[in-house]
């Protein structure tokens, strides 16, 4: 489910994701969402080394450079691309609250010595 967030975007980063809406053709909120993904890949995979999600942030940027330098590209791959960047980032985020709850309980158990 989506939910709507009001964000305040600096111009220059303004203009930079409006030339990604152009680029690839996704809409607004699509190109911010994708960012947000990447990042958070990013963030988890470095602060968990030993995780490793489905999807390698090099094949992202590869199959980026691929979708917008082919315009004949199907629209469906494309799409089927990006629903496994969402899958990818949230079995991340997943693992990292698995991370965080573990750590919250062992920290529980020493207070409760």
């Amino acid at each position: 489910m989506l939910k709507r967030y009001q964000v305040l975007l600096p111009d220059w980063l303004e203009d930079y994701l409006k030339w990604g809406v152009d680029k690839y053709k996704v809409s607004f909120s699509e190109i911010i969402r994708l960012e947000v993904c990447f990042a958070v890949l990013a963030t988890i995979t470095e602060l968990h080394p030993e995780y490793k999600p489905g999807i390698k942030l090099r094949d992202i940027l590869t199959t980026i450079k691929f979708y917008s330098e082919n315009k004949n590209s199907q629209k469906q791959d494309a799409t089927s691309f990006i629903s496994k960047i969402y899958f990818e980032t949230r079995k991340a985020v997943e693992y990292r609250f698995s991370k965080i709850k573990k750590r919250q309980v062992t920290a529980s158990d020493l207070d409760r010595r």
